[in-house]
């Protein structure tokens, strides 16, 4: 914990705006990225500059906003499936005059693909919706990312309990179990590269091999 400390302390100050949002999330207890999670994506996303890029799980708008600042000539797309953290973020996205650049779509990812296709094809998808259908997610959207594109998945350590489910209560050791099935398809699939990073609660990054 003293190594995450001191990583956080050397963190730049987010905006006022971004504080809001953390400290609404906080609040009403609507899970978004960690600080050091979220700075290490908008880092991967400085680097590959991607110029369409695809969200599961957009909650209030925040992993969005935060992509964008982080790759402001980007269009992004976003499904939701909670009617409150939609209406959440498409106010926070109108307040940031950013209507233009992300584009929600209220459903289920399982349901809506035939709708997000047609903002495709996507040079990064970020995954961060339901944990016990990441598998599901990556099957349905993967074809949809361009042949040089990422395919994020965060919280793939999910609190740690992925690596030691033994002190989880029920729920949560369920989670982790779907999880930890999860990584390990992942990083045996042979079509892709995948590393996962302890940052955050954890980064999957992975690369379709030429």
């Amino acid at each position: 914990m003293k190594q995450e400390d001191y990583l956080q302390s050397l963190l730049s100050e987010p905006s006022t705006a971004v504080r809001e949002m953390e400290s609404y999330a906080k609040e009403q207890r609507v899970p978004i990225m960690e600080p050091l999670g979220i700075e290490f994506l908008m880092q991967l996303l400085r680097i590959h500059q991607p110029k369409n890029i695809l969200e599961i799980g957009t909650a209030i708008g925040y992993s969005a906003l935060r992509m964008l600042e982080a790759c402001p000539g980007s269009n992004i797309t976003t499904v939701e499936r909670d009617e409150n953290r939609y209406n959440d973020a498409l106010q926070n996205i109108k307040a940031m005059n950013v209507e233009d650049s992300i584009h929600v779509i209220h459903g289920d990812a399982l349901d809506v693909a035939s709708q997000i296709e047609k903002n495709g094809p996507f040079d990064l998808l970020f995954i961060d919706a339901a944990k016990g259908k990441y598998e599901e997610f990556f099957h349905l959207y993967s074809p949809m990312i361009s042949k040089e594109g990422l395919i994020i998945s965060d919280n793939v350590l999910f609190k740690g309990f992925v690596a030691d489910d033994s002190e989880a209560n029920p729920r949560m050791a369920k989670i982790a179990r779907k999880i930890r099935k999860f990584n390990e398809w992942l990083v045996h699939n042979p079509d892709y590269h995948t590393t996962i990073v302890p940052i955050g609660d954890g980064v999957a990054i992975t690369k379709r091999k030429q």
